[in-house]
């Protein structure tokens, strides 16, 4: 039985893998809303068929042009218009954020039907601390815009979670591992899928192992906090460490492994271990 929903954007959130996972609320919404705004609609009809839902699709994605939005701003100012992505909350790393915003620009009614995310089950599968903690996304893809995205992370006393791909988790952690190799970490892979997976160790242990075996799947990569808080740093302890990792690593390991130690940046650190080179 459809029941009459106002008009408006409903933003509902799908499993993430077990489609048992829907809640209730998000399975009436899709029934009973006139359209649904999705990715693929070959990833959301599995879904609308698991669950007895015949509600007509629509496309749209972040390659979808501005008329799309449009018409889509224009039905939900009439009708009641659902959008979800393949899985998961739409907008959390999925698009949907030009959309949300035009329609509140456009003072088009938005709901929220809340429900599973990747990254909030990967935290709490993972076992690090999750009192506070900073989403970052997905990474850039080249090297060099990687490590300075990473780099700006160094200090900050939280969790740090990242979305990744199954072809780039080992360059990741390795350049993770690169400025934090002694960080508790975690590599959480097809959550509540028949192989989920949730692997701990350092980062430079994961980096090790995930360098030498590939996976499958979608993955999240959580990272612990530094093991030292910043605040209060004893400067000359901070000396003698980097002078006694100079002894056996090289300027930007001895730098990486300090910074990790105490939670500092490791741009200071690098150019503090060649002025203690050049004293040498």
């Amino acid at each position: 039985m459809n029941h009459e929903l106002e008009p408006g954007l409903y933003i509902v959130a799908t499993p993430i893998g077990n489609l048992s996972d829907i809640s209730g609320r998000a399975i009436a919404t899709l029934r009973d809303v006139k359209f649904i705004a999705c990715e693929d609609s070959r990833v959301t009809g599995r879904l609308l068929r698991h669950i007895d839902v015949t509600t007509p699709t629509l496309r749209y994605n972040d390659h979808s042009k501005v008329a799309d939005r449009e018409n889509l701003l224009a039905l939900a100012s009439e009708h009641a218009i659902a959008l979800v992505s393949d899985a998961g909350t739409p907008l959390i790393s999925d698009p949907g954020f030009k959309l949300v915003r035009a329609a509140r620009e456009a003072g088009v009614h938005i709901h929220a039907v809340p429900g599973a995310s990747a990254f909030v089950t990967a935290l709490v599968l993972s076992g690090l601390p999750s009192d506070r903690f900073l989403f970052a996304g997905f990474l850039p893809n080249k090297a060099k815009a990687r490590s300075d995205e990473l780099q700006q992370y160094t200090a900050l006393n939280a969790t740090l979670i990242f979305y990744e791909s199954a072809q780039r988790l080992g360059d990741a952690l390795a350049a993770m591992a690169d400025l934090w190799p002694g960080r508790e970490a975690a590599v959480v892979r097809e959550i509540t899928k028949k192989f989920e997976e949730c692997r701990n160790g350092t980062l430079a242990e994961l980096a090790k192992y995930y360098g030498q075996n590939s996976v499958k799947g979608e993955i999240c990569i959580i990272v612990g906090p530094p093991i030292v808080v910043a605040a209060k740093v004893d400067d000359e302890a901070v000396q003698k460490a980097l002078a006694d990792a100079l002894n056996n690593m090289s300027t930007g390991k001895a730098a990486s492994h300090v910074a990790q130690l105490f939670g500092l940046d490791r741009k200071s650190l690098y150019d503090a271990a060649l002025t203690i080179k050049k004293g040498v």
